[in-house]
């Protein structure tokens, strides 16, 4: 069966100008009821001194809460991943509250820097790129940070990749896990894949488009053929959602080539799979054998079954020493 497509319905296009009847944003301070009682036509105070940790769109413009806006507006400044990419949707909306750099390269020096000021009072916005922080980006340790030094934390929810793309997958929801990126190399991403084998949920990564054929295929040949989805350009103009499984995913990306757009991969969880036996192992350990190292055999049938590498290996080499002349490792 081919894998089945969904593109978008309608046009991303991003909201132009400022948008208004913004709802007034809550401090890390305050309450529901308290909030719920201000007039929308009264001034807006001043946020409380603390982190915010705010959700932005991942491709439309639009896909921005009432309540970050505002508080986008509202804080003393905006820590943000990439100055040029903040400032394009702060345009659009109108926002021209200060920059402060904050990504990897930085983190550590800035993380201090930060906290001093939100000590003195300020109110500091954590954005992103793109999307909600702390997933796959470095803002867990400032938030780890800010809770050790007593200062207050509090978060806009909002747009989500790997929530995006779960939620369109068509795959089951009720357990899952986001896993981030893939390895970069064809080896360690085997292994990870069968450290994951065993997991009972839905599996999310983000993914290059450049390495997408690779790694399907190589998650083809660990998970077999599970049902899984890849989503790319998520909310823009040219959404799409590619289903099927895994083999035909990897036999269509081969013949395609990589995709354009940013990627998330969905991958549905294991079926009702007999644990590899004793007899099992051996048999793929003296295959293995014949054309790679004890060690790299050992990896490569660790993936493959799911068990732990140690055990594996130590096999491996009982197997080499019963039949030293038919096996190549060492």
């Amino acid at each position: 069966m081919p894998p089945i497509v969904s593109t978008s319905a309608e046009t991303a296009a991003g909201t132009e100008g400022e948008t208004q009847g913004m709802v007034p944003a809550m401090s890390p301070g305050d309450s529901a009821e308290s909030g719920a009682q201000g007039s929308p036509l009264a001034a807006p105070s001043k946020l409380a001194g603390g982190l915010h940790v705010v959700a932005t769109p991942i491709g439309n413009a639009a896909d921005i809460t009432l309540r970050a806006l505002d508080t986008l507006k509202r804080a003393d400044a905006i820590a943000c991943e990439d100055t040029r990419v903040t400032a394009k949707l702060m345009g659009i909306h109108g926002i021209h509250t200060p920059f402060v750099s904050y990504h990897e390269h930085n983190a550590a020096k800035m993380r201090p820097v930060l906290i001093g000021r939100m000590k003195k009072g300020e109110a500091i916005a954590l954005v992103t790129d793109a999307g909600t922080p702390l997933v796959s980006d470095p803002g867990y340790k400032l938030v780890r940070e800010c809770v050790a030094e007593g200062v207050a934390v509090t978060t806009l929810p909002g747009a989500s990749a790997p929530l995006v793309a779960l939620v369109l997958s068509g795959l089951p929801t009720d357990r899952f896990l986001f896993a981030g990126f893939l390895p970069n190399k064809s080896s360690a991403r085997r292994a990870t894949a069968g450290e994951l084998k065993g997991v009972p949920a839905t599996l999310v990564f983000f993914e290059s488009p450049q390495r997408l054929p690779e790694s399907l295929a190589d998650l083809a040949d660990i998970l077999g053929p599970r049902e899984a989805a890849v989503a790319r350009e998520l909310t823009k103009l040219y959404e799409e959602v590619r289903r099927g499984t895994l083999p035909e995913l990897a036999a269509h990306y081969a013949e395609a080539g990589p995709p354009r757009g940013e990627v998330v991969l969905v991958i549905g969880p294991p079926g009702e799979e007999a644990t590899p036996g004793e007899a099992d192992v051996d048999a793929l350990l003296r295959e293995a054998l014949t054309r790679l190292s004890v060690r790299d055999a050992a990896a490569d049938v660790a993936a493959r079954t799911g068990q732990h590498k140690r055990t594996v290996y130590a096999r491996a080499l009982e197997l080499q020493r019963e039949e030293p002349r038919e096996m190549k490792g060492k």
